[in-house]
């Protein structure tokens, strides 16, 4: 066993010099400095970057404005069944393609976490200007959410509030340390080697019906280059470690069935959530049959309608009544 071992333990002390000779990189930024614009079909970012946007908008003055962030290897089309639905509770939800997904530049290339908060940043104020009485939230899905996170950690006047459904919080703290060291030494070496997760016995989502659609949808990316998974998980740290300077209202919504965000990491970010002073608390919804994409669940159309109340009444009970004793629930779920 020992020469083995040996074997094994050089490998890793050569990628590790290797890796030290490189660095991945970063989707190059756009060539013209400007002023973001929104149009009815784009967001022109700030370098001049053309990102497709979506909106679903209530036929009356919105009481609420929501941003949405989707997650990895998806894009805005991710939204195309919570829009119909907020907006028929008077809400008005827009939802742009994240650099390096769906139809936006440099599609599969990793833009870096700090230049898609700026993104988030930007947008966001730019809508409240637009409407600077109407009340905006961020709504942040897996990869989306850990944008969410960290735009607000910099920028907490962005949003009135934000929504987080399973937040992408795995960081390397609690990852096996031979798959942090694996994933940052084949990150330099191999950095565009694509990664298809065949074989990976994960379940998103129990809507098999959406799952089948999302195959066939072309703008969702079927593999993932390594160095933009090395991206995501500099992300997730980051998400991570900024649960602490959380000052802005957040609903956060979990699955107990989600098998791509553990429930240890989770936890620990939701006990890192600082006390608010005043006005509306922080408020954690654990559903106990949802997986990680819990609004294209079959039961997706009841956390629509969480978030729809949250928004409408942040300091009521939820509909499903699935924000009763969440902490706890997970807490125990979790073996805690």
């Amino acid at each position: 066993m020992a020469r083995p071992l040996f074997q094994i333990t050089a490998a890793f002390i050569g990628l590790a010099l290797l890796s030290a000779c490189a660095a991945p990189t970063l989707a190059p930024p756009g060539a013209r400095p400007g002023k973001l614009e929104i149009t009815s079909r784009f967001v022109i970012t700030e370098d001049g970057l053309p990102l497709p946007l979506r909106s679903w908008k209530p036929k009356e003055q919105p009481k609420a404005i929501v941003l949405g962030l989707h997650g990895i290897n998806d894009y805005s089309g991710a939204f195309r069944d919570v829009g119909p639905k907020l907006a028929a509770a008077g809400i008005a939800l827009y939802a742009y393609d994240q650099r390096g997904f769906g139809q936006a530049p440099h599609a599969g290339r990793w833009a870096g976490g700090a230049r898609m908060r700026q993104d988030a940043i930007a947008i966001a104020k730019a809508l409240k200007a637009d409407a600077p009485d109407t009340p905006l939230y961020l709504l942040g899905l897996s990869m989306g959410g850990a944008v969410a996170m960290t735009a607000l950690a910099d920028a907490p006047d962005a949003a009135t509030g934000a929504i987080l459904v399973g937040p992408a919080v795995w960081g390397r703290d609690h990852m096996p340390g031979i798959m942090s060291a694996t994933l940052d030494a084949f990150a330099h070496l191999t950095p565009g080697y694509p990664l298809t997760g065949e074989g990976v016995r994960i379940t998103p989502t129990d809507n098999i019906a959406e799952l089948r659609r999302m195959a066939r949808d072309p703008n969702v990316r079927k593999s993932t280059r390594i160095d933009m998974v090395y991206g995501l998980v500099n992300l997730m740290d980051e998400a991570q470690a900024s649960a602490a300077n959380q000052q802005t209202p957040l609903l956060l919504l979990y699955g107990l069935k989600d098998d791509l965000v553990p429930k240890a990491p989770t936890l620990r970010a939701l006990k890192a959530l600082p006390q608010l002073k005043g006005g509306t608390p922080h408020r954690i919804a654990v559903y106990d049959n949802g997986r990680h994409m819990l609004l294209r669940d079959k039961a997706g159309a009841r956390v629509i309608a969480d978030i729809a109340a949250w928004i409408t009444n942040p300091n009521a009970q939820l509909p499903s009544g699935q924000d009763q004793n969440a902490l706890k629930r997970l807490q125990e779920a979790a073996g805690k």
